[in-house]
């Protein structure tokens, strides 16, 4: 009796557990960090594009963090972000010459990594 007591609390907890995990993954819960982000305001281009850089980036689930991002990498000057969470990437549009260096640094200390770079 005890053995199948013990059984349904797993069941009901994996329930539970997988409920929340499948609504993380579609974006609908209010995860990384809690809370819904507000979506930032639109940056624009100052000059004229002169390139573009694919920014291959970890730790991104939901549109919060797709919004964190963008909002991170919009303070790079002479550069507008659009994030893709599908693919884990942010075309990073650019009317000066960005280092890498400034990529990196605009997202160090959050949780999201810079996996890898493309011109």
């Amino acid at each position: 009796m005890a053995t199948y007591a013990v059984g349904i609390i797993i069941l009901v907890i994996m329930f539970f557990a997988l409920k929340s995990t499948v609504r993380h993954f579609r974006g609908e819960g209010s995860c990384c960090g809690g809370g819904e982000v507000p979506a930032p305001a639109r940056k624009k281009m100052d000059a004229p594009k002169i390139g573009e850089k694919v920014v291959s980036i970890e730790g991104m689930h939901c549109q919060n963090c797709k919004r964190r991002v963008e909002t991170l990498l919009n303070g790079i000057e002479g550069a507008v972000a659009k994030v893709d969470l599908g693919k884990n990437i942010a075309i990073l549009s650019m009317s000066r010459i960005v280092s890498d260096e400034e990529i990196y640094n605009a997202l160090d200390g959050s949780e999201f990594r810079v996996v890898g770079i493309q011109a």
